[in-house]
């Protein structure tokens, strides 16, 4: 764990806090300092290269629903003295009696080393530049490469009230490659990434920077052959991995307590009842050793965990950050996440996936006599409220008489996150988890996060085409 470089005593900071915060019903001093990097390879050449590194501190006092919050980037007494007078609200006395949290972290579910330090930029420019030539030398139809390297490292510690203090030091890597084909004066494009909680040394390994080539490049040649996406009512099934991403943005989103708990949900009056198939079970996960959305305590200090919020079909409950699980009376399940000190908590999503079901891949396709295999999908926007979405295949197969056949372009994916639900009919063995890439957005804040699912197949969903 590295220590945050602050100008100030600790321990009285610690006492400030505590007494700030004992006039609250809840509350937290965020302190962060991160460091992040962006290589970007392109055109044959090293296009964009950045270092930055940011540190601060935000302190929030929650009385019932109602918060006060200031930040700084001067981590300086003067300004946490600022903060506490901003934040400070008179003949307040809280009616919660203050909970004193003894453990004090969680189990290390990464490494706690930066990976910026972990090889010079020469090396890095130098391994880009490897995939480039190597994408490039495998056809001659091969246009267009772009390479690129992130880097993110976050230390941050959390002072609650009794003056527990929690920390964790948080690396995050990313490598993303692009590949442009052309043929007959068509252009297409195929994509990969991969990531998560380590160092660079796994991007880095042959293996894996190949296999992440091969992937992107073949996409791009499916897509020189596909064809036009026929639009209506159809069977739809989904591959593994990647497609978790609908489960993540129809469902997910529904499923945090702040919705809920303001009944602007879907699933806000449903806990206890049936809401998908029995064969479906849904869990958000923040303990799984080194993937992107895994924490070993949020970003309010709880501990992450395994958290049960679809169970054969019945829902067991949601996502919650101290605040809303506090005005629901229930208890945080270490979902307080925020980008940054300068924002506010909430609860968000970690790693969420759906488990694996009792059927083989094969299958799902086997039985479908007519329909579409999705297997990648990029945009898509849903609303929270209805549970409506709206979601672009950017990789799909026309499926015949059991037998996947013809790749397919221009497939939209129409539908309600709850009602999707009850409308799977076969759930797969095949659970995994994305290659780490997903990154979630809501209110403003963005956040990594881990998406997964076996493949699934739904009965009856409306596809949005080009015929």
């Amino acid at each position: 764990m590295r220590r945050i470089d602050k100008k100030w005593d600790d321990e009285k900071v610690k006492l400030k806090v505590d007494e700030l915060l004992n006039n609250s019903d809840e509350g937290e001093l965020f302190i962060e300092e991160v460091f992040s990097e962006n290589i970007l390879f392109d055109d044959n050449k090293v296009k964009n290269a950045s270092y930055d590194q940011d540190k601060g501190f935000g302190l929030r006092t929650v009385e019932e629903d109602s918060i006060n919050f200031s930040h700084s980037s001067e981590l300086s007494e003067d300004a946490l003295i600022n903060a506490c007078n901003s934040v400070k609200r008179k003949n307040y006395n809280s009616k919660k009696e203050s909970e004193l949290i003894l453990q004090k972290s969680n189990l290390s579910l990464y490494t706690n080393e930066n990976p910026i330090n972990q090889i010079s930029l020469r090396e890095k420019i130098s391994f880009l530049n490897t995939i480039n030539k190597f994408s490039r030398d495998l056809d001659q139809k091969v246009k267009e490469v772009s390479v690129s390297l992130n880097a993110n490292y976050q230390n941050i510690e959390v002072i609650t009230k009794n003056g527990n203090l929690f920390y964790d030091s948080r690396p995050l890597v990313r490598l993303n490659i692009n590949i442009s084909v052309q043929k007959k004066g068509q252009l297409e494009t195929g994509s990969f990434g991969m990531g998560g909680r380590y160092l660079y040394d796994k991007l880095l390994t042959e293996e894996n920077w190949k296999n992440g080539v091969k992937k992107a490049y073949e996409q791009a040649v499916v897509k020189l052959s596909a064809k036009e996406t026929p639009a209506g009512e159809q069977t739809v099934i989904l591959g593994p991995g990647w497609p978790g991403i609908l489960l993540h943005e129809a469902i997910g989103h529904g499923l945090e307590g702040d919705f809920n708990r303001k009944k602007t949900s879907a699933f806000h009056d449903l806990v206890g009842k049936k809401v998908a198939s029995e064969q479906i079970s849904v869990v958000d996960d923040g303990t799984i050793n080194d993937r992107r959305g895994s924490l070993t305590i949020d970003d309010e200090g709880t501990p992450s965990q395994n958290t049960m919020l679809i169970e054969n079909g019945i829902l067991k409950g949601f996502m919650q950050d101290r605040l809303n699980a506090s005005l629901m009376n229930q208890s945080s399940t270490g979902n307080g996440r925020r980008q940054s000190y300068s924002h506010l908590p909430m609860p968000r999503m970690t790693n969420t996936y759906m488990l694996n079901g009792k059927y083989e891949h094969d299958e799902l396709i086997k039985s479908t006599k007519k329909g579409i295999y999705a297997t990648q999908f990029s945009g898509g926007q849903v609303d929270i409220t209805s549970g409506k979405f709206v979601f672009s295949a950017s990789e799909a197969y026309e499926i015949v008489n059991g037998k996947i056949c013809s790749p397919l372009k221009g497939a939209t994916l129409i539908g309600n996150g709850p009602e999707i639900l009850k409308e799977v009919t076969m759930v797969a063995n095949n659970l995994e988890l994305d290659d780490g890439i997903g990154t979630c957005g809501k209110e403003g804040q963005s956040v990594p996060v881990g998406v997964g699912q076996p493949s699934l197949k739904v009965r009856n969903l409306t596809v949005g085409g080009t015929i």
